[in-house]
């Protein structure tokens, strides 16, 4: 059985998307994943080393994140795996999916007005990764 991939980065809407991955992979008894991308990228013009010092406390935040998410499952009676990436959203996403062999990608919409996250880049980059992967991707 293929696993379920969950981006997450916190707020919301990506506990919306926790909740559906954990109702999808207890209903398909599939392997589910929590992954949390440390995006740097917003900070190219400063010097390496801040950026590498940022990076890990991103990572440091996103682990906090996913223990959380991991801890949402296991009270629902779903065990479920972390796995914590650096790098652009979308590579780390995909570089995630197919080293856990998901058959399955959730993703959060956020749902206030003025996002920093618009629902038609989400839309667009779910379609992207299905083309690109053969991954279906669901927005929740």
């Amino acid at each position: 059985m293929a696993a379920i991939l969950c981006a997450t980065r916190g707020g919301e809407a990506s506990i919306r998307a926790q909740m559906q991955a954990i109702t999808l992979a207890k209903e398909r008894q599939a392997r589910l994943w929590f992954l949390y991308v440390a995006d740097v990228n917003f900070m190219d013009h400063i010097g390496g080393a801040v950026v590498v010092d940022v990076a890990t406390e991103l990572e440091h935040l996103g682990e906090f994140l996913l223990l959380l998410a991991q801890e949402r499952a296991r009270k629902a009676g779903v065990q479920a795996d972390i796995l914590i990436k650096r790098g652009h959203f979308r590579q780390a996403l995909v570089e995630a999916a197919r080293e856990v062999e998901a058959g399955l990608i959730v993703l959060g919409r956020p749902g206030k007005e003025g996002s920093l996250t618009p629902p038609e880049y989400l839309a667009k980059l779910a379609h992207r990764i299905t083309q690109e992967t053969g991954i279906e991707t669901l927005i929740v």
